[in-house]
């Protein structure tokens, strides 16, 4: 699994990178089976980890399709909006002393 600046800085859980799903994919709905295969997490540990986020509030049920229950990160929550502030604040920064970098060396 490729690192990325989010998960190097929060550390390499399963809690972060079923975050980062979450927060990367945010405009879209996620079942647990996408969710748990992107994040590549155990159906027993999403299980373990999801309730209480959903509980927070940090993650929100949208729909149904068939048998399926999509999910989002719940952007009117407070503190997701706080975590993806952060998410974005990170990328930026890290995109940007890449950016900086190629136009040095380049």
């Amino acid at each position: 699994m490729e690192t990325t600046i989010f998960r190097e800085t929060f550390g390499n859980s399963p809690k972060i990178r079923i975050l980062e799903v979450l927060i990367n994919g945010r405009g879209l709905d996620w079942s647990l089976t996408d969710i748990a295969e992107q994040a590549s997490v155990g159906w027993t540990t999403l299980h373990r980890i999801f309730s209480p986020m959903v509980k927070l509030g940090l993650v929100k049920f949208t729909r149904t399709i068939g048998k399926a229950k999509l999910y989002k990160i719940n952007e009117e929550n407070v503190m997701a909006r706080e975590l993806i502030r952060v998410f974005d604040l990170i990328t930026r920064e890290w995109d940007n002393k890449v950016l900086n970098k190629i136009e040095i060396t380049a």
